[in-house]
This record gives C-alpha cells, sequence and structure tokens, in this order.
C-alpha cells in the first residue's frame, strides 16, 4: 500500500516546476500592470478624461467641472470659494462682497469642489431650504473665473 505523499506526489519535481513557473507568471504580470498603470497616468492627458457612467467632465480649456444641466441646477452664485459650512450646513461657502450674510453655503453630490477652495468661481445649483444658513445650495457646475 502506499502512503498519502506517494499518491500525491508532493516530492515530484514536474510539480516544483509548475510552482515555479506559476510564480514567475504573477510576477511578471505585477510587473506589468504596475508599468502599464504607471504609463497611463503618466501621459494620458487629465484633461480630456470624461466619467461616461455620470456624464461630468473636466476641461481645462473650458475650466467648468460639472453637469452643464442648467435646468435642474438653475441658481447661479460667484464668489471666492472657501472651505467650511456654518452650524452643519453646508461643506464650503462663497465668499461675497457685503460680508458674512452674502455668503453661499454649499454641498455637491456631483463636483469635488475641494481643488477650487481660494478661486474665485461661479456655481450653478440647486437651492434648499436652510435652518442657519442664509443660502444652501447643492453645486452641480462649478466655473473657475479667476
Amino acid at each position: 500500500m502506499k502512503t498519502f505523499e506517494e499518491n500525491n506526489n508532493f516530492n515530484n519535481t514536474d510539480n516544483n516546476l509548475s510552482l515555479k513557473s506559476l510564480l514567475v507568471f504573477l510576477a511578471v504580470a505585477l510587473f506589468s500592470g504596475a508599468v502599464l498603470g504607471y504609463a497611463i497616468a503618466k501621459f494620458l492627458p487629465v484633461n480630456k478624461i470624461v466619467n461616461t457612467a455620470t456624464g461630468i467632465s473636466s476641461t481645462k480649456a473650458e475650466k467648468t467641472i460639472g453637469i452643464a444641466d442648467k435646468k435642474t441646477f438653475k441658481d447661479q452664485a460667484e464668489g471666492t470659494l472657501r472651505e467650511g459650512g456654518v452650524d452643519g450646513e453646508g461643506n464650503f461657502h462663497l465668499e461675497r462682497p457685503g460680508g458674512v450674510s452674502q455668503n453661499v453655503y454649499l454641498t455637491s453630490t456631483t463636483v469635488d469642489m475641494l481643488p477650487y477652495v481660494g478661486k474665485k468661481v461661479r456655481v450653478w445649483g440647486q437651492t434648499f431650504t436652510a435652518e442657519k444658513a442664509g443660502w444652501l445650495m447643492d453645486v452641480g457646475l462649478v466655473e473657475i473665473l479667476q
């Protein structure tokens, strides 16, 4: 009667060779994937990337990002984008002439607004009822003015 090891050929050199081949293949595939990912990130122009699922695009020439649907996002405001809301309402706000009472407090479900902090922008969005903020808007489109 054969032992368990003899039946399953644990010491077979063919198994060792196929394990080595598999490891070499995985290492080459991992390295190739890393090189390809780096090349795509380095050489693909960022200003031409469009998320086809959401329709959100970013184009340096137009200086806009978001969804250009002015029927849904019909409210508009302009000012310098700053971080911070008021009493839990909004994540950002627009500083406008006239002081704090003229600030527009902003949230956005479609645009990452963090890259625009400190810049003069025009935003289009939908106004929501607020308890603390004078004006609370969900932003759908941002245009860089400066």
